[in-house]
């Protein structure tokens, strides 16, 4: 997230595939070595051309889902990250096939736009710690 033009904004993508209007938080893997939050700078970066700081974390959303017959339990962490520099939009190549759209978002229409639950808790998590000091 980051201030533009007098206001808090957050990257969102829409993920390939997806429908216009589809409004997600970049996620991902945790590469082999890697701590959560490394991933969340990583997949961060990678899916939206724009670095950040680690602020700290969010939160867990967990969930359930069925893939080839099987239950599987996940367990998705989020971490808010202050903007530092990049262009957003500006993709790897190795990435840019995961991603249709990058976009940044009004932090305080975040949790009506993104197209999740758990992600809209997030962004609500994200409002909620801007008044409890600078970022």
């Amino acid at each position: 997230m980051r201030r533009l033009r007098g206001r808090w904004v957050m990257a969102a993508i829409r993920p390939a595939g997806k429908n216009e209007g589809v409004w997600a938080l970049p996620k991902g893997l945790i590469g082999p070595g890697e701590k959560a939050d490394q991933t969340a700078l990583r997949e961060v970066e990678e899916e939206t051309g724009a670095r950040g700081r680690l602020v700290g974390k969010l939160g867990d959303v967990r969930y359930v889902y069925t893939w080839r017959g099987e239950r599987v339990f996940k367990v998705v962490s989020f971490y808010l990250l202050r903007y530092s520099r990049g262009r957003l939009g500006e993709l790897p190549p190795a990435t840019a096939h995961e991603v249709a759209e990058v976009r940044w978002l009004p932090l305080e229409e975040a949790p009506r736009l993104l197209a999740y639950k758990g992600e809209r808790d997030m962004a609500e998590r994200a409002l909620a710690s801007l008044p409890g000091g600078p970022l």
